[in-house]
Formats: structure tokens, C-alpha cells, sequence
């Protein structure tokens, strides 16, 4: 910072004007997100059709 951004902002030292308080947005590939999303999706289903397979077969379906 300098003189001349300080006189550019009418003297004001108000820190907000200098120093950015706001963490940068994470920028997310929402179509790999979405990919990844059915790919879960699909092994979790994958399991519930293992897990029942077991649960019947113990008896308990």
C-alpha cells in the first residue's frame, strides 16, 4: 500500500478497504462431482444387494 491508493480512497484507513477479509471460493468441476456422485451411488446400491443377499440368508428377511 501507498500514498497515492490511500489518497485514492480519500484517506479513508479503514482496514476492509485494504486488506481482503473474504476466503476465496473454492471453485468446484461440478460435472466430475456429479460423475463421482452416481459412481458411489451405484456401489452403495451394489452393497445393499450384497447385505440383503446375507441378511437372507442368515434368515433374517
Amino acid at each position: 500500500m501507498d500514498l497515492a491508493e490511500i489518497e485514492k480512497n480519500d484517506f479513508n484507513l479503514n482496514i476492509s478497504r485494504y486488506v481482503e477479509t473474504a476466503a476465496a471460493a473454492e471453485k468446484v468441476d461440478v460435472a466430475a462431482a456429479i460423475t463421482r456422485l452416481r459412481e458411489v451411488e451405484k456401489k452403495r446400491a451394489e452393497a445393499e444387494v450384497r447385505m440383503s443377499a446375507h441378511l437372507k440368508e442368515l434368515g433374517y428377511e
